[in-house]
């Protein structure tokens, strides 16, 4: 294949001025070609900056010579927000990692490719706390959180991700630096371009520096899990215990069918004696005595309301209710080959009509479909399981697939709650908004990437991930849960 001139002066201007920064073998670039999504696209080159400084000058060449390029941590995504699927360059930021913890000012300074989990330890250490808390805050990134906007378990009670960035610098698509926000509590200076930024899945600027906001750590914690009649009561939960003066930190739902795979591949008896039923996972925070009166209220409303409960009495015994949310997931893995993961999110009086469009698709289209998540904010997770290598199996997925997200945007919610756009929902994202709004966001784009050079094929561009053979690829984050063993119960 001949190689364009462009480009052949553009690697040259590259490696000139990064150096080894610049890997073109073809065992890094096939690493860099995917992501959680598992779909591969080969990229020319991967380049792993060392400074804040190599961000811009990538991004000058590559704006200059019309180069895609697509930014990357430690690939987690699971919409393919990371794989670049127009080639070009993979911008690999995972080594700007500095952390700073300011504990007068009670913020974190920080690179793009610090671990959320890291971040979360050193800030401990000064009795702070960082609450976003993705599922996989051991091995995703700070940067990749920022540009999904992700939230996490704890999002009921504090937030999403953009609730705690201050500031960010980076670079914008023609290699420019720029600073949005101030290391501050407030910031009413003209537009809020930090915003923008935060979600918007570097497509608008590569960020190399984020302050974040941190908050008193917690110093206590209790857990509870508890099962339910039916999908109603438990989905009434958000609204019932604010009546009783409670706001749990963490509210976790596990639909029926959820828990019957997890019984049945993983082989533990969650609530002896008790059909598989929906059930919560419930966690509450603060002082000692603040938990001590939380734990109280909780237990009064569960024993009124539930058919049952378990409670941690210690950090191993929570440990064993955690398991039953972990494995869920991974029990699913045992039923087919591919996994549609949708992280939807509607209104919190609309969980119980989702759920039940749900067991609707089930039966119509005779597709394995798990429902978990966090209820307390209305972003649950829909599991759609089927066998890629069937094709009429795989047509059946796709039709459930796209009636559930017409019907969650008729709910008045929205196709993604943290995971992002990236290639995956690109099929759905312009069904979620008018000709005004769609034109507004092409708009921006065009605006602060005119070339269209970072991330591109991403939101705009409708791609068809079942189309693609998924990569036979178990990711390293996944090992830990790729075979679900017994648990006592």
């Amino acid at each position: 294949m001949t190689v364009p001139t462009h480009q052949n002066s553009a690697m040259e201007q590259l490696i000139q001025q990064l150096g080894a920064c610049v890997e073109t073998a073809l065992e890094p670039r096939e690493g860099a070609s995917y992501d959680g999504l598992k779909v591969s696209s080969l990229p020319d080159a991967v380049i792993r900056v060392k400074k804040d400084t190599q961000v811009g000058e990538v991004l000058k060449i590559a704006n200059e010579f019309t180069i895609p390029v697509t930014t990357r941590g430690a690939g987690s995504s699971l919409t393919g927000g990371a794989t670049p699927i127009k080639g070009g360059w993979v911008l690999d930021l995972s080594g700007l990692n500095h952390l700073q913890i300011d504990e007068a000012n009670q913020v974190a300074h920080c690179g793009p490719g610090v671990v959320v989990a890291q971040l979360q330890a050193e800030a401990a250490k000064d009795h702070l706390f960082y609450p976003p808390d993705p599922s996989s805050k051991k091995f995703c990134t700070i940067g990749g959180n920022i540009a999904c906007n992700a939230g996490g378990l704890r999002c009921v009670k504090y937030g999403v991700t953009r609730d705690y960035v201050l500031a960010l610098e980076g670079y914008l698509a023609n290699g420019e630096k720029v600073r949005w926000g101030r290391a501050t509590r407030k910031f009413a200076t003209g537009y809020n371009l930090r915003d923008l930024w935060v979600g918007s899945e570097g497509t608008l600027g590569v960020v190399t520096r984020a302050t974040l906001r941190l908050i008193d750590l917690p110093r206590g914690t209790k857990t509870f899990l508890g099962v339910f009649a039916s999908d109603e009561v438990a989905l009434s939960s958000p609204g019932e215990l604010r009546k009783v003066g409670l706001r749990p930190s963490i509210l976790e739902y596990l639909d029926q069918w959820t828990i019957d795979c997890l019984q049945k591949y993983v082989g533990t008896e969650v609530f002896p004696g008790i059909d598989p039923k929906p059930m919560l996972l419930i966690e509450v925070d603060g002082s000692p005595h603040e938990v001590e009166e939380q734990s109280k209220i909780l237990t009064e409303w569960l024993e009124k309301t539930a058919l049952g409960f378990r409670t941690a009495q210690n950090a191993e015994d929570a440990e064993k209710l955690w398991d039953v949310r972990r494995q869920g997931s991974s029990s699913m893995k045992k039923l087919a080959s591919t996994k549609l993961n949708e992280d939807v999110v509607v209104p919190l009086d609309q969980q119980v009509e989702l759920v039940q469009c749900v067991n609707g698709l089930r039966k119509k289209f005779g597709i394995k479909i798990g429902v978990f998540g966090h209820c307390g904010d209305g972003n649950l997770h829909v599991n759609l399981m089927y066998d890629e290598e069937n094709a009429e199996e795989t047509s059946r997925a796709v039709s459930a697939l796209r009636e559930l997200m017409s019907r969650v945007i008729k709910l008045g919610g929205a196709i993604s709650g943290e995971h992002g756009v990236g290639l995956a929902k690109t099929p759905f994202v312009r069904e979620q908004f008018n000709h005004a709004e769609w034109s507004a966001m092409l708009a921006v784009k065009k605006a602060l990437d005119p070339k269209n050079i970072l991330n591109p094929g991403k939101i705009f561009d409708v791609f068809h991930p079942w189309e693609q053979k998924k990569i036979p690829m178990i990711l390293s984050w996944e090992l830990e849960n790729e075979e679900p063993k017994p648990q006592e119960a």
